[in-house]
């Protein structure tokens, strides 16, 4: 059986992205993404629900997006979810989620 782990996020980029050239020549671009809903509660009122997810690009996708994505701009991007597992400063085991984004479209703000 065929599984699938697809991710397509459209939303404002919320940090101008970080882009860093490693020692064996990749590139890596990150950075943060906002999507938001919008429903009303129990008492009728209109609520924003903002979720932040952390996007990185490699190489290629990475070199693309670099003159053209900046902070405030809203970008689509499909992907994968990838996950994490690290030991912070404290000696505490960390999971972090991140979108692998592959390719990336600016989208015209609604």
């Amino acid at each position: 059986m065929k599984t699938t782990n697809k991710v397509e996020l459209n939303g404002f980029i919320g940090m101008e992205p970080e882009v860093k050239t490693l020692t064996n020549g990749s590139k890596l671009m990150r950075f943060s993404l906002a999507t938001s809903e919008d429903y009303k509660n129990k008492e009728g009122e209109w609520v924003k629900n903002t979720t932040w997810h952390n996007v990185v690009m490699w190489n290629k996708t990475a070199e693309k997006a670099e003159g053209s994505l900046k902070k405030g701009l809203r970008v689509a991007v499909t992907g994968r979810l990838i996950n994490r597992s690290y030991t912070d400063k404290q000696g505490n085991k960390r999971t972090s989620f991140e979108i692998l984004a592959t390719t990336f479209e600016l989208t015209a703000v609604a």
